[in-house]
């Protein structure tokens, strides 16, 4: 760990949020096929911030920990092509449970809906099994293997030093792709 380093105060994430494409279909896989709270769904009249006039419901599903993962349904700014199948390095959400049983139990449960779901896949550190959600999410369930906080712990003692050798080996790629100027926003914000 760099010795600079200061913890923040940030205790975890309330909720993460993205767009669906209908409140009733996310509400459906969300609650009915993998098993959610149904916590929230309100109905706003404008953008958070800025004022704009623009209604929408956010629907709030709890999970396990009290936290939440949301949704806006917002057709009048909608574009089509947002709600399209994402690849799982785009949108990926991994949700957690306690152990190998849960997670075929919760397999079963899905494919009992009707959906696809692969897996399990095994990954050392955690194993996982794999499902797109109505809005083109790929959505992983997950659970921590024996060997979770061991393999964990060895990657941190490396991690800058892998970072700075991908960056090395990818900058080349990436400047042609993005522009030198996106890739130094360190910089810029000073």
């Amino acid at each position: 760990m760099a010795e600079s380093f200061v913890r923040s105060p940030v205790r975890g994430a309330h909720h993460v949020a993205y767009r669906c494409l209908d409140a009733e279909q996310t509400r459906w896989f969300y609650e009915d096929v993998l098993g959610l709270r149904l916590a929230a769904a309100l109905v706003i009249a404008e953008a958070p911030g800025t004022g704009e006039q623009l209604e929408y419901m956010h629907l709030f599903f709890e999970l396990g920990d009290g936290k939440y993962i949301a949704f806006f349904d917002a057709p009048g700014n909608a574009r089509p092509e947002v709600l399209d199948r994402k690849h799982s390095f785009d949108i990926h959400v991994a949700l957690e449970v306690a152990s190998e049983e849960e997670l075929l139990a919760m397999q079963e449960r899905i494919r009992g809906h009707g959906k696809t779901c692969f897996g399990p896949v095994e990954h050392e550190f955690v194993r996982s099994i794999y499902m797109y959600d109505p809005n083109g999410i790929q959505l992983e369930v997950t659970y921590r293997t024996a060997k979770h906080d061991a393999i964990m712990a060895e990657e941190e003692l490396h991690a800058r030093e892998a970072i700075a050798e991908w960056s090395a080996r990818t900058r080349a790629q990436k400047i042609e792709m993005f522009g030198a100027e996106r890739l130094e926003i360190r910089k810029a914000a000073a």
